[in-house]
């Protein structure tokens, strides 16, 4: 039996990946906030309360030493720094990164999608080879970005397995994408506009699929960065479609050629305007990896846990980070109050 400490060990992925590795034999310490144990866990998980930010807790929680350390919660340099410096008593490490690094080659990036022409046109799919953003600190992607560099700077002293996610899905996800299908559906709108064309394709990954690359990593210590997204990258439509399934309603799609129409009808959290999908042979073959689920089999997971979360509260309680990060999802006046305006 070997080592491992996972950080942020109640989030969306932690969950999913604590338990992965304990019934994969590995002796876990499950590092979190609040020092929660999630029910499915195997009874010899260690739990730790600690905050990463605290360098003497993490540093206890380590305590002797491990074999890996799981970091899903890593974020810029200082984060890079906190963990290079455990790298006497730390064997190896896997830490949660995002595709939202990479740049095509414009130099155009998740940053950039606001200006006009600025959203980026990666190659379908992007691979591990891909520019990056320059590293820095001024917003999410640069500061993962900085976070990467550093770690792959110091891989001859701590060994770094780097897995770019997409967009996460599973229960306890705080920004769930679903959120929007499953709200509208449960409101009875049984009408919905999407925007380019409902075509529209941001790549998924399961936190299922990523524990599963972290149980793979875990004992193949390297430094390396890999792709962590779903075997498939559905179209906004095809997954409205199956969360209708799942939830047992039929819904009409407006199909709405181009962006967003003012007022956001149309938006989705999954719109834009160019495919965002992501290849995944590197994973295979350096890790042997296979799925071990497929975007519409986590659904009904994902779709009661959002129903349970929402029961009698506002979604914007419910789900603030979605409020903060995309506004209003919900602004059916507008919605309603569109097709007249198209008319006129």
């Amino acid at each position: 039996m070997t080592r491992a400490v996972v950080l942020g060990a109640t989030g969306q992925i932690g969950r999913a990946a604590v338990g992965a590795l304990a019934r994969d034999g590995w002796e876990v310490t499950a590092v979190s906030r609040g020092g929660g144990r999630d029910a499915g866990w195997p009874e010899g998980v260690r739990v730790v309360r600690a905050d990463r930010e605290d360098d003497a807790a993490l540093a206890a929680a380590v305590g002797d030493g491990c074999d890996v350390l799981v970091d899903m919660v890593a974020f810029g340099r200082a984060h890079a720094r906190q963990l290079v410096s455990l790298a006497g008593r730390v064997g190896s490490a896997v830490v949660i990164s995002s595709v939202s690094v990479y740049e095509d080659d414009q130099g155009r990036n998740f940053d950039t999608q606001a200006e006009p022409d600025g959203f980026p046109e990666y190659p379908v799919p992007v691979t591990e080879k891909q520019r990056t953003v320059r590293p820095g600190d001024a917003s999410y992607s640069t500061r993962k970005a900085a976070l990467e560099r550093d770690l792959l700077a110091a891989g001859d002293r701590l060994p770094v397995t780097l897995l770019r996610a997409g967009a996460i899905h599973g229960p306890y996800c705080r920004t769930p994408r679903e959120l929007y299908f499953v709200k509208r559906n449960l409101d009875g709108r049984r009408r919905r506009v999407l925007a380019y064309g409902g075509a529209s394709r941001f790549h998924p990954a399961s936190v299922h699929n990523i524990a599963e690359l972290i149980r793979l990593a875990a004992p193949r210590p390297g430094t390396r960065v890999l792709n962590a997204v779903d075997p498939e990258a559905p179209t906004v439509a095809e997954i409205a479609a199956a969360i209708d399934a799942v939830m047992g309603v039929e819904t009409e799609d407006v199909l709405l050629d181009g962006p967003p129409a003012p007022g956001g009808v149309g938006g989705t959290p999954w719109s834009v305007p160019v495919p965002v999908v992501c290849d995944m042979t590197e994973a295979r073959r350096q890790l042997g990896y296979r799925p071990v689920v497929r975007y519409a089999e986590t659904l009904p997971e994902t779709v009661a846990f959002i129903e349970e979360r929402l029961a009698g509260r506002d979604w914007r309680e419910a789900y603030p980070k979605m409020f903060e990060n995309y506004g209003d999802l919900f602004d059916y006046a507008a919605e309603d109050a569109w097709p007249a305006a198209r008319r006129a």
